[in-house]
């Protein structure tokens, strides 16, 4: 029986290993054959998934359909566990959206390469160390947010301006070295800000209140929890009639003011560019640099400027994009 029992268990090792079952799969190796890719975004709001829309379409456009689009639905926890399952050596490559979905995809120190798209600060938030050298098997778009260009595009729109508030979420490393970027600039210059920090949605109504009766403008960094509450914060702003600068064309759809901002479709296309570059020529991960994609795109949203009653300068009209509330 011992004899039998052993042979089993030999006859079972020696076809996993010829299988080449491992915890993560060989680079560019796919346990089914297939061509799976992985995409991962922490929660559904307008500018990850136009990031998302942007990565699938240049993907479906180049031949690859076998896409896994998974969400965590704003879960900490459930992006942790769809990472560690991408992680499992059946994916040619994950493209991760946004910084925590591509710290929990890295962290997995899997084979898997990694392509993250708008990452505003890759090195600080550990995803890579080397931006000319991508290491850590990721490399991806990074979204810098253009702090100096939004202040001195609101100086010009709303020149009045004494004091500023900041609006974001401390978990989020993004958020927090956009607001540290801000607070530099504004030391810089003499002005005067406040800031308030949440931990999640449901404290944003409070502290927009409290920031709306200190400030005379509000800038808001690319933080996923607050742009799943900007209904809450333009209300607020508008009733107030406190003009907010977001860090996204999509927080100015959601009824921010105004920004200078990137094309988040075009940032996904972008990104899912540089993974073609793996996928179809074979390019290694580290010979793909990370690329930090700069803000050109000018959004205003006319619904807030009417309520505003804020006169735009010509040269800045001539140029920005606007864009209504839905109806």
């Amino acid at each position: 029986m011992k004899k039998k029992l052993a042979f089993i268990l030999t006859a079972a090792i020696i076809a996993a290993a010829a299988l080449g079952i491992t915890g993560c799969g060989k680079t560019g190796d796919s346990k089914d054959g297939s061509d799976k890719i992985g995409v991962i975004q922490l929660i559904e709001n307008g500018a990850f998934n136009d990031m998302r829309d942007g990565i699938v379409e240049q993907l479906k456009a180049n031949g690859y359909t076998n896409i896994d689009v998974q969400c965590a639905q704003g879960d900490a926890s459930a992006i942790q566990t769809i990472a560690q399952n991408m992680a499992d050596g059946s994916y040619k490559a994950v493209f991760t959206i946004a910084t925590p979905a591509t710290q929990a995809m890295v962290n997995q120190e899997c084979d898997t390469p990694v392509f993250f798209c708008a990452v505003s600060a890759p090195v600080a938030a550990g995803v890579i160390t080397d931006m000319s050298k991508p290491d850590k098997n990721a490399t991806g778009t990074s979204n810098a947010i253009p702090v100096e260009d939004i202040f001195s595009f609101s100086s010009k729109l709303t020149p009045d301006v004494k004091t500023y508030g900041f609006l974001y979420c401390m978990s989020e490393v993004n958020s927090v070295n956009t607001a540290g970027a801000a607070k530099e600039y504004c030391d810089a210059n003499g002005i005067s800000y406040e800031e308030i920090t949440v931990t999640n949605s449901s404290e944003v109504q409070q502290a927009v209140q409290t920031l709306a009766d200190k400030v005379d403008a509000i800038f808001i960094p690319n933080d996923s929890v607050i742009q799943s509450a900007m209904t809450t914060v333009t209300e607020v702003a508008r009733d107030k009639k406190i003009p907010v600068y977001g860090s996204s064309a999509t927080m100015v759809d959601s009824g921010a003011f105004a920004t200078i901002a990137i094309s988040d479709v075009e940032i996904g296309k972008m990104t899912a560019d540089m993974g073609l570059k793996y996928l179809k020529d074979n390019t290694a991960v580290a010979d793909i640099p990370a690329v930090v994609v700069p803000a050109n795109q000018t959004v205003i949203n006319q619904t807030t400027l009417d309520a505003l009653g804020i006169e735009i300068p010509e040269d800045i009209k001539s140029e920005a994009t606007f864009v209504k509330d839905p109806e």
